[in-house]
């Protein structure tokens, strides 16, 4: 199929999705950090499947492991354990940033961990209340839905009523219209006043993505979750780490972006990078919490013996080719590349974000920072024009989001950087 024929069938077969572009790009092929639409053109991809190829495509270890478990064996669903599973769930335990010894639940998205992890919290716990982030993305079931907070994404109103949310610590558009420098992270103490005010006083958990990544990259400062998390303990409540995007070495240095805040998670959830494009979910609690969840449950997809042989692989990939330092060094250039856009282009009003998870907001006026959703778009359009694949995201729609493989160089940093460069000149 030609691309005409394969978006006129993508509209006619399939719904409620949103593809990028005016045009939507059907790609058919995928190698290292590069892309191939049907009509045969290539494009350097640097946002990875919404931040999830941290290997590149078809990563030649990746697709090894996959094919000798897929022929030796393919499902046997949770009633029976498995190699596989055993053995991802003991590395898993190994670097769980919180206090070991650790268990895991594997179910096959980033939706159905989030689920899990609120109801092991409040099996946990014996309460229901749950406090998340204004801005926070966390899913698209009915539970996942209340916990995020951008009505973009609630599609059919709020189900859950025991969930509240604080401010979010988004420097940029402050909330309180404070300044970073003198605020004392005013809106960190929001949560206590949330709990004080819109709970029992007795929640269950706290639950943020240490970025968050639908909401535009925000990126709280340094010392927001450690208050948070001392705010949550004084509560006896349980702190949940989304790390759904900011996890795998993704954030530079450390497996998981929670790490970077040095606050040590009671639970974390994970999903995306781990599989490098395969599907799972990851729900990873340290073990009194873990031990808590009693009754009959299964996954009868969650822990497939080919998607836990591939998630090892991609695990031991990362650690091997310390693929966590790559994105601290080249993280770091990609940092002072973006930030020199800045400086040449008025329409950049904030650069944000931790090693190869950076973001640009675009604004039409650097003082009163009206949010610029249309220059984005050209931007994504233009950048895409001229081969370079990159995200979109924010409350406004304004922000670009940027995130290569972990096995980006420097040099490809350079060039995606100039068609940026030439995409916001464009615009301008």
């Amino acid at each position: 199929m030609n691309k005409a024929e394969i978006n006129e069938k993508y509209r006619k077969y399939l719904y409620g999705l949103s593809p990028y572009y005016e045009e939507p790009l059907p790609f058919v092929r995928g190698e290292g950090k590069w892309l191939q639409d049907a009509d045969g053109r290539r494009y350097l991809d640097f946002f990875g499947g919404i931040v999830t190829v941290a290997l590149g495509h078809c990563e030649p270890r990746v697709l090894a492991a996959l094919e000798k478990q897929a022929r030796t064996l393919q499902h046997v669903s949770t009633l029976f354990p498995t190699i596989p599973i055993v053995e991802l769930a003991e590395k898993l335990s190994e670097i769980f940033p919180g206090d070991k010894p650790a268990k895991s639940f594997f179910t096959n998205s980033g939706t159905e961990a989030i689920e899990t992890a609120i109801l092991t919290a409040r099996v946990h716990t014996q309460r229901t209340e749950v406090v998340a982030l204004r801005h926070g993305y966390h899913g698209r079931s009915m539970l996942s839905m209340s916990l995020t907070a951008h009505a973009n994404w609630r599609l059919g109103g709020v189900h859950d009523g025991s969930i509240r949310h604080a401010m979010a610590p988004y420097c940029y558009r402050c909330p309180l219209g404070l300044k970073p420098e003198s605020c004392g992270t005013a809106c960190a103490q929001d949560v206590a006043e949330v709990i004080r005010t819109t709970t029992s006083g007795r929640p269950a958990a706290f639950i943020a993505e240490p970025i968050m990544g639908v909401g535009g990259f925000i990126t709280p400062p340094k010392e927001y979750f450690p208050i948070v998390a001392d705010i949550v303990r004084r509560h006896d409540a349980l702190y949940i780490a989304d790390e759904v995007q900011t996890g795998w070495g993704r954030t530079g240095g450390k497996w998981f972006g929670i790490e970077q805040y040095g606050v040590k998670p009671d639970i974390i959830v994970a999903a995306k990078s781990l599989g490098n494009g395969h599907p799972i979910g990851a729900t990873v609690a340290r073990a009194e919490v873990a031990d808590s969840f009693k009754g009959s449950t299964i996954a009868t997809f969650g822990g497939n013996p080919v998607t836990m042989a591939v998630c090892r692989a991609v695990v031991d990939v990362i650690e091997k080719d310390r693929l966590a330092d790559n994105a601290t060094v080249v993280g770091g250039h990609l940092r002072k590349r973006l930030e020199g856009l800045a400086e040449k282009h008025p329409l950049v009003g904030e650069v944000r974000g931790m090693g190869l998870m950076q973001g640009m907001e675009l604004v039409k006026d650097r003082k009163t920072k009206e949010p610029a959703p249309q220059a984005a778009a050209a931007t994504l359009e233009s950048a895409k024009d001229h081969g370079l694949i990159v995200g979109k995201g924010g409350l406004y729609g304004n922000v670009m989001r940027i995130a290569p493989p972990l096995v980006v160089s420097a040099a490809e940093v350079d060039d995606a950087l100039k068609i940026l460069d030439e995409s916001l000149a464009g615009w301008a």
